[in-house]
């Protein structure tokens, strides 16, 4: 998944405005909105958990991760 992709599916789950290397939790993600951006790149065939996206809380590592282009 691209950053662009990641940065749409946070858009109105986060309280603060992000950029690619802000700290998710610093914006407003906290477990319950984990647990829903999990599901959500599960069903779209990633093969991620909490503990994958809780270690590095951003859109950067998160598009790593998951292996979309920047």
């Amino acid at each position: 998944m691209s950053r662009d992709g990641l940065r749409a599916a946070l858009t109105g789950l986060l309280d603060e405005p992000f950029g690619d290397d802000d700290d998710l939790f610093d914006a407003g993600l906290d477990s319950i909105r984990l647990m829903t951006v999990v599901e959500h790149l599960r069903a779209g065939g990633h093969d991620v958990s909490f503990v994958d996206l809780a270690e590095r809380p951003t859109v950067s590592a998160w598009a790593e991760l998951l292996g979309g282009p920047a």
